[in-house]
């Protein structure tokens, strides 16, 4: 005997940065065209202006913003202290972990092999 019976519906509901790849890939398991849609009673805020941005920010040392940026530059610590010069990987490393200080003639060279105002470093 065969018995026709209903899929249950599915309700998802994802908010925030949804990567691409989630979406294809839910689109091409289900089936569907995928909406994004923003909801009625959001509120758009300047994230530069919450609490937990400046929260964030204040946590961010100096070897935490080398951290950051070398890594969204592809380098190394090896290639990153080849462009400054030859400063060895573990000075880089040192100045990472906050074992080691920057200063600012190390700033301005990160800075200039990083693409960044040497500030952030400081």
């Amino acid at each position: 005997m065969q018995v026709a019976v209903k899929t249950p519906r599915i309700d998802l509901k994802m908010s925030g940065d949804i990567p691409e790849r989630v979406i294809l890939f839910l689109e091409e398991e289900y089936g569907v065209s995928l909406r994004q849609a923003a909801e009625d009673d959001e509120e758009i805020v300047n994230a530069l202006e919450t609490d937990w941005y400046k929260r964030t920010m204040a946590d961010i040392t100096p070897g935490k913003a080398l951290r950051i940026y070398r890594e969204n530059a592809g380098l190394t610590q090896t290639a990153l202290g080849q462009r400054m010069g030859g400063v060895p990987r573990q000075h880089i490393s040192n100045m990472e972990n906050d074992k080691r200080s920057i200063g600012k003639e190390n700033a301005k060279k990160l800075a200039a092999a990083l693409g960044v105002d040497y500030r952030v470093f400081l």
